[in-house]
């Protein structure tokens, strides 16, 4: 079945947050659908964050609904957005830095397992825990690096480190936050096709101001511009779009 005739696993609607006289989200709606990835791409101060922090739950829209999984989720605080599946990495990695690729990952293992967090327990021995563990850092190509330390390994593994949690929790939809922000041409070209990847994991919500790696990854493209959504379509489609060359692509030929 084409992944874009699937029922969406996120669909927006209508979706609107002001703060005093400025619409910061404006009347969004969008989809994401299996196996998808879908690049949300706009200017600074477009409203993106805030339609990301919409779509976590740390923001309450004023209107609009947002359903994931089939379920509308407008009014679960982000913790049981997290629970249903949706997974975000950050902009800002939110990782432990001291504990090992390893360990961050067990963390999130046991979240996702309803166990408490063993600290006082020698967790670092037990095998299942362990092995499950392991299995996420050798899907996001990490199992080389899962004893070191998270703030020794370099910006793109941390990426991939963060990945490797939200895949822990069992994500059925990634929001990916700027992901190449801080890269080199390199570090963004591996992260490219590791994401080329991931799609078939779970579908992405992909914010970016990459160009190139949106135009290698995105299936669809969504441009939003003071708050409003003025084009949805594929590569080509955004490509062509006079409106979005004047808004938006024109500064990035």
């Amino acid at each position: 079945m084409d992944k874009i005739m699937a029922e969406p696993v996120l669909e927006l609607s209508n979706l609107s947050k002001a703060f005093g006289a400025l619409r910061a989200t404006d009347g969004v709606s969008l989809d994401l659908h299996p196996g998808e990835i879908h690049a949300l791409i706009g200017p600074n101060g477009a409203g993106k964050s805030t339609l990301i922090h919409q779509i976590c739950g740390t923001l309450r829209q004023d209107t609009g609904t947002i359903r994931f999984a089939g379920e509308d989720i407008g009014a679960l605080n982000t913790a049981e957005r997290a629970r249903r599946g949706l997974g975000r990495t950050f902009q800002v990695s939110s990782l432990a830095p001291d504990f090992s690729a390893l360990r961050n990952v067990m963390l999130a293992v046991q979240a996702q397992e309803g166990s408490s967090f063993r600290f006082f327990k020698p967790v670092m021995r037990d095998v299942g825990l362990i092995d499950r563990s392991m299995a996420m850092l050798e899907r996001v190509g990490l199992k080389d690096r899962a004893r070191i330390p998270a703030a020794e390994l370099s910006h793109g593994e941390r990426r991939q480190l963060e990945i490797a949690i939200a895949l822990a929790l069992d994500s059925k939809a990634f929001l990916l936050d700027e992901p190449m922000a801080g890269m080199g041409p390199e570090g963004s070209k591996t992260l490219t096709g590791f994401l080329d990847g991931l799609r078939q994991e779970a579908p992405i919500l992909l914010v970016e101001h990459d160009m190139d790696a949106v135009f290698a990854l995105a299936d669809r493209i969504s441009v939003l511009v003071y708050g409003k959504v003025i084009a949805t379509g594929t590569v080509d489609e955004i490509r062509r779009d006079p409106a979005v060359r004047t808004a938006y692509l024109g500064d990035h030929p």
